[in-house]
């Protein structure tokens, strides 16, 4: 029993562990959403010569003027963006050979007024579940490594199970939070940083991926704090059973001493009271012993009357 409760620690230890990482990991990243924008193509320089616009003038002759046909989408760039809690980062075009590089702005800016009290919201509950998942962790640890007392273990394993429980409903909730405000963002957040297109990056799966194995630790510290306390009160149950049956059984001993006790001294009685010949008689009756003793009274009466008489 102590080693299965042993791996069920482990097993609650490893998923918590693996929860604050994946939360951890995500809320510090940008690849929550990531997708393309739409944005009109920059003006060609000596250094740019793709993806963007000439509207300059010839070089060897001034009175030429470059027109450009361009109409429509080829008018645009597609830049590639990603979006975290924290900021909103998008290639930066404008820079010369600016592949690679990107501009950042905070999405907590980005986000319309309406909308910024949630997206705070959703920032304090990833902070708390954040939180929460080192607590369970810490309680987890200290019941695997330091709880020689099982009831002390049972105290901290009831306690880890709550808190892990708690941080991944705030989790939950902050996960959706965000994804409410992003998805408001998108429709009324600013013309420049409007997505194209967009769907959910990486980190987005690693924070849900964390309260997965948040909820799958609280359910395994659970799991094993119940089947201890059933283990208990099975065996508490044999316990109570031995004890009623060794009780029945020294009940049962001391009627049949009690029982041959009580014939030893029947046996003894016939000795006392011995029938003709040496053999032992039956004891004697009672009624007839105070018939003999009322005669005796009367006679020691009249006795006395008589000498009372004689005496005047």
């Amino acid at each position: 029993m102590k080693t299965t409760r042993k791996c069920r620690a482990l097993l609650s230890v490893g998923l918590n562990l693996v929860a604050l990482l994946f939360s951890t990991t995500a809320f510090i990243t940008t690849y929550w959403c990531e997708g393309t924008q739409r944005v009109p193509k920059p003006n060609c320089s000596a250094q740019r010569r793709h993806n963007c616009i000439d509207y300059g003038v010839n070089e060897t002759d001034q009175s030429k003027v470059h027109y450009s046909w361009e109409t429509g989408d080829d008018r645009f760039l597609f830049r590639r963006f990603h979006t975290g809690i924290w900021y909103s980062c998008e290639e930066n075009i404008h820079e010369a050979g600016g592949c690679g590089s990107e501009k950042c702005r905070s999405f907590i800016d980005l986000a319309p007024a309406s909308e910024r009290g949630v997206l705070w919201l959703s920032v304090v509950s990833e902070v708390l579940y954040i939180l929460l998942l080192v607590v369970g962790f810490s309680l987890m640890c200290l019941e695997l490594f330091h709880s020689s007392n099982v009831i002390d273990g049972l105290k901290l394993n009831a306690f880890a199970a709550v808190f892990t429980v708690l941080s991944g409903l705030l989790g939950m909730v902050a996960h959706m939070m965000y994804t409410q405000v992003f998805q408001i963002t998108v429709s009324l957040g600013p013309e420049d940083w409007r997505p194209h297109s967009w769907d959910y990056g990486w980190s987005f799966c690693m924070a849900w991926g964390s309260f997965t194995c948040c909820m799958a630790a609280s359910v395994t510290t659970l799991n094993s704090y119940t089947k201890t306390v059933i283990e208990f009160r099975h065996k508490r149950k044999l316990f109570e059973q031995g004890l009623r049956e060794e009780q029945n059984f020294l009940d049962q001993e001391a009627f049949h001493y009690f029982r041959e006790r009580s014939l030893q001294s029947i046996s003894g009685t016939l000795d006392i009271y011995p029938g003709p010949g040496g053999i032992p008689g039956p004891p004697p009756d009672p009624v007839v012993g105070r018939s003999k003793m009322r005669t005796a009274s009367v006679d020691l009466g009249e006795n006395t009357d008589s000498l009372g008489e004689e005496q005047c």
